[in-house]
């Protein structure tokens, strides 16, 4: 595998889980925060930047290792400058129009346009190293944890496990050679939440540093492909206007349409997004082996054209967080934000932008 030269090192906190969380009626004074006028650039962040979302007024919210940062068109205001130095790795507008942002290290933080309010473990939390946000069809409110998921009602949390195994150790870390041959079913991995997604049927995906599992309600089951070999190491899982779930990671970007699997290429995915028009754009390995490729399968090819956007060994980070703005434009993160309008990729570390 050409991405196997590659180190993935991440040192692992150990948190206790609870089967479930303390009620949660209110904003505590202690966890409280007023909102601090944030700092305001006309840069954006220089460092990594794992998701990137546009809310119902059309502001561009970026989370990153640097804060959670908000762009309106013109300047950049860093949100979490003055409650939280950790670093972000999800946002999410609930159907209420608040915010969630997920940090690695200080547990999750909820935003009303005002204030801030900080969830942990003390609160029911599985972990306080949180990577993803999901909001389900009833609303409830997903968070993927390096042990398990937690599901958070609006009054208080419940925790799961895909697989019940030790939680890690701070001497755990990964290699990318131990996907080389099958995980042990006893290894922590199975618990460490890349993504979450709710299907058409109800059902809950979660993509796992170990394998993927589908949560019918009362069981999680291991999802294989058509050779009974599981997905490691999934870090997307979308679902499609069709209803396909799309998944990237260690094997590859596979497409499941209920019945079978199609494999689009085997290269290393880190990222799916599908845009308006049905397009999937995927963040993954560059097929030299050198840096990472932003890519288009074309939806009117049956997703047999792949287009390679950035150019070869442009970028030496990976991307994350891909998404379609209101008037078109791609953006995507990696060692800073950019924007894709069809001709040009805008790099915004840059006073007036980097082309």
């Amino acid at each position: 595998m050409k991405y196997a030269h590659v180190y993935v090192l991440f040192l692992m906190f150990v948190f206790n889980i609870s089967c479930e969380g303390q009620n949660k009626t209110g904003l505590s004074n202690e966890n409280t925060k007023s909102e601090t006028e944030g700092v305001t650039t006309f840069q954006g962040p220089n460092g990594v930047v794992r998701t990137i979302k546009q809310d119902r007024k059309g502001n561009i919210w970026v989370a990153s290792s640097e804060g959670i940062i908000r762009y309106d068109g013109k300047s950049f205001t860093n949100i979490t400058n003055k409650v939280s130095s950790a670093r972000f790795f999800s946002v999410l507008e609930d159907r209420e129009g608040n915010f969630w942002f997920a940090s690695v290290g200080s547990g999750v933080y909820y935003y009303d346009g005002k204030s801030f309010q900080n969830y942990t473990t003390k609160d029911g939390l599985a972990s306080d190293r949180v990577t993803n946000i999901y909001e389900d069809k009833t609303g409830n409110i997903w968070f993927g944890t390096g042990v398990g998921a937690s599901r958070y009602d609006g009054k208080s949390f419940r925790n799961f496990k895909m697989k019940e195994v030790p939680p890690p150790i701070d001497a755990d870390s990964v290699h990318v050679s131990v996907y080389q041959k099958q995980l042990p079913e006893g290894s922590w991995m199975h618990n460490d939440v890349n993504s979450i997604i709710e299907d058409k049927t109800g059902k809950l995906w979660f993509g796992t540093r170990g394998y993927v599992s589908v949560y019918d309600g009362k069981t999680f089951t291991t999802i294989t492909n058509k050779d009974g070999k599981p997905f490691a190491n999934v870090r997307s899982i979308i679902e499609d206007k069709k209803g396909n779930i799309w998944l990237g990671g260690n094997d590859g970007l596979w497409r499941y349409d209920g019945n079978t699997f199609t494999n689009f290429t085997r290269n290393f995915v880190g990222y799916v997004y599908q845009d308006r028009k049905g397009n999937i754009w995927t963040s993954s390995q560059s097929d030299n082996g050198q840096g990472w490729a932003l890519s288009r399968y074309d939806e009117k090819s049956s997703f047999k054209k792949k287009t390679t956007i950035t150019e070869t060994n442009m970028l030496s980070k990976m991307i994350f967080g891909i998404f379609e703005a209101t008037d078109g434009n791609i953006w995507f993160g990696s060692g800073g934000v950019y924007r894709y309008d069809g001709n040009t990729i805008t790099d915004f570390k840059g006073k007036e932008g980097q082309k």
